[in-house]
């Protein structure tokens, strides 16, 4: 089991499409991913087809609230793939748990207790601040992948948020095994270039080659529930993904 937390403190970033589509990628390569909407914006879940209101109970707040067991709130997704959705309740999560330093452990614990035997990949779309969810999802990753849009407060991000990142392994004594991807690419700018350049001269073979461009199809699919092979699996869009995909998968980021 490949547990890869998505993660930017910085919104807009394509962090919550970068999950979508490399999970549908995994789902065509028949991986048989699982999805984790940990942000209680709950896009994720409504990207992926499912458009009713989630109750709470039925939501990752009912693994952390009511310790509901993390198998008993899959669900199958329009696309073929499993999804344990977001609700609104996850924004108080924080507040029940601020106090307990043993809180971030919980869902390492309940993955390890519920879902570790289906070895499958595992994609955690995080909620855009470091408090109790995303600890939660760093704890229980083995990987973290970074979007970065290609523009300038981006790249002050993420300079931000590996020194985060480097904090957190200094005092939990362990290593975050991590990949960059640059989004948002428009190959007309001098600037994506630039940040790409940055980036890589900074970070060198953590930056994935391959870049996700500015494309309508990944903008537009979404908003129907569906990702972009599905949506337009002849956009250039579609390309990106897919060359993402292949590219994290031959470098074992998604296991075995």
């Amino acid at each position: 089991m490949a547990v890869v937390a998505i993660f930017n403190q910085k919104g807009g970033v394509g962090k919550t499409t970068t999950c979508l589509n490399l999970t549908a990628a995994l789902a065509r390569a028949k991986r048989d991913p699982i999805a984790l909407d940990l942000d209680p914006q709950g896009h994720l879940t409504l990207a992926s087809g499912i458009k009713e209101t989630i109750p709470s109970e039925a939501s990752l707040a009912a693994f952390f609230k009511q310790q509901t067991p993390l198998a008993k709130l899959l669900r199958d997704t329009p696309a073929g793939w499993q999804i344990i959705p977001s609700s609104l309740e996850l924004a108080k999560i924080d507040a029940l748990y601020g106090s307990d330093p043993n809180a971030a452990k919980l869902l390492k614990q309940g993955l390890q207790e519920e879902l570790a035997l289906t070895g499958a990949p595992i994609l955690i779309d995080c909620c855009p601040m470091l408090g109790v969810l995303t600890l939660n999802a760093l704890l229980a990753a083995d990987r973290v992948l970074i979007p970065v849009s290609a523009d300038y407060l981006s790249l002050q991000g993420v300079l931000r948020l590996d020194a985060a990142l480097n904090v957190l392994e200094t005092k939990l004594q362990r290593r975050f095994e991590r990949r960059i991807v640059v989004t948002r690419f428009d190959s007309r700018r001098k600037l994506a270039y630039t940040i790409f350049d940055k980036l890589r001269d900074r970070y060198g073979a953590l930056v994935c080659n391959t870049r996700i461009g500015e494309n309508v199809a990944l903008a537009s699919s979404p908003m129907h529930g569906l990702d972009v092979f599905t949506y337009a699996p002849h956009s250039p869009g579609a390309a990106d993904y897919r060359a993402l995909a292949g590219e994290l998968g031959n470098s074992g980021f998604f296991g075995a």
